[in-house]
């Protein structure tokens, strides 16, 4: 059961609530919620005024997902820190500037600290062993505690738009780390782009929807002057803010300017100018009609790992259609200096025909291809694309099951797997793999 309003909460008519979700411009956490210590698991206060935490919010068993992204504290509470079912806190988009040691409960698992002020880590966040995914982009970094290396199950970590001077050693030995992203910091490189054609404001008529993400609102688009001929009816991406979840939107429309051409990845046609709300957006060449995405987003529950709609099931043919597409798109980008950062089923696209194509450049950072960390930035991306096979082959279609290919397949996906970052093959050994798989 959930409740979603004052009345509601107030009409004490609910005996066992499990979810509170308020936006109503509250001051202070509402005494009624206490009448659910012992059923509510998610508590979401978020878009309120809100800059503490009682604390009586210990005396909530089995609380394990609080939210209370855009209100308006400047402290992290000390107190979460003894809640101790706590797996998920979102603090996005506050004005934090300090936490204290111990404010994180050990049980953490996801934190959300996008868009704050944030200086410095705990050093207590290395307790977090159960710790696998942190959103840090937007706050005031320049470097993570050394304890955080303590946390072995760390796979995504966001702390684009920092001001990191360097990336600490043992950051990318992390075993499983799989997702990282730091485009927006000095020790980030971004090479001269090449200039992205403008396209007008006004020369664009919004037809539709598409889709939604971390950074962005994607939608089907006409460009109604003569420009670009032949792209009439485009995607356009509208950014939602001056951070993201991913970093600064201004380094991914430079990143965009950088992408070479390939048949897997989507294609930049420019970006567009004279928003009335000055917000900043690319525009992308259609995708034809036919293509889905191959996996949903990461749930509440598999936090970093990608969800598939219930009897998804994928050919062996597919899934090696898919594998190699995205190996060779990954090889071409770092070859080029850019780890795409967000390497997921759902930032892929498919047809009937097994044709995958790839997108979504949020999380992107470009990196010197010459640098001592090319290598190990590389190997962190074959740990991305090894969960991706991973994800794929467990919804391998049983007829496919008992074969050589898949044997070989597996294989591949162990070694890409390997908790020793640099043993781990790079994308133009996987690619050849994939190819001979292919061909028996």
């Amino acid at each position: 059961m959930e409740i979603r309003s004052l009345d509601q909460l107030h009409s004490n008519t609910f005996p066992h609530v499990s979810r509170i979700s308020i936006s109503a411009q509250l001051t202070s956490f509402p005494k009624a919620l206490f009448l659910y210590t012992e059923t509510l698991e998610i508590l979401d206060l978020s878009n309120n005024l809100l800059d503490h935490v009682p604390e009586t919010i210990a005396r909530f068993k089995k609380l394990r997902i609080l939210f209370l992204s855009n209100n308006r504290f400047t402290a992290f509470p000390l107190i979460l820190g003894q809640c101790r079912s706590l797996s998920m806190i979102g603090f996005k988009s506050n004005a934090i500037s300090y936490i204290p040691e111990h404010a994180f409960p050990e049980t953490l698992r996801w934190l959300i600290l996008t868009d704050n002020a944030v200086e410095r880590l705990p050093a207590s966040i290395g307790n977090c062993r159960p710790l696998e995914k942190v959103a840090l982009a937007g706050n005031k970094l320049s470097h993570l505690p050394e304890e955080l290396s303590a946390c072995k199950n760390l796979a995504l970590l966001r702390i684009s738009a920092n001001q990191f001077e360097t990336l600490p050693e043992w950051l990318l030995l992390m075993p499983k780390l799989a997702w990282l992203a730091y485009s927006g910091n000095p020790c980030s490189v971004i090479r001269k782009e090449n200039p992205l054609p403008a396209i007008a404001w006004k020369n664009l008529k919004i037809l539709e929807t598409l889709g939604e993400g971390a950074s962005g609102v994607i939608s089907k688009a006409e460009i109604t002057s003569g420009e670009f001929e032949g792209h009439h009816t485009v995607a356009l991406k509208l950014f939602k803010g001056e951070v993201t979840s991913d970093g600064y939107p201004e380094d991914e429309m430079k990143l965009s300017s950088l992408l070479p051409a390939h048949n897997h990845l989507v294609k930049v046609l420019g970006r567009i100018s004279g928003h009335p709300d000055k917000k900043e957006g690319l525009i992308f060449e259609l995708i034809p009609a036919g293509y889905r995405n191959l996996g949903l987003p990461p749930s509440f529950s598999t936090c970093s790992r990608d969800t598939f709609q219930e009897g998804t099931a994928f050919t062996l043919k597919d899934i090696l259609s898919v594998l190699t597409a995205v190996a060779s798109v990954a090889l071409r980008l770092h070859e080029h200096g850019i780890m795409h950062g967000d390497l997921y089923a759902h930032n892929t696209l498919i047809n009937d025909a097994g044709h995958a194509i790839f997108g979504d450049f949020g999380a992107a950072t470009s990196y010197a291809v010459s640098s001592e960390r090319a290598k190990s930035l590389e190997r962190l991306e074959i740990r991305a694309f090894g969960n991706m096979a991973e994800d794929l082959l467990n919804h391998l279609h049983a007829e496919d099951k008992n074969s050589e290919q898949v044997r070989e397949l597996l294989q591949l996906k162990e070694i890409c797997l390997l908790d020793e970052v640099l043993l781990r093959p790079d994308f133009r050994h996987v690619l050849e793999k994939l190819e001979g798989i292919k061909k028996q």
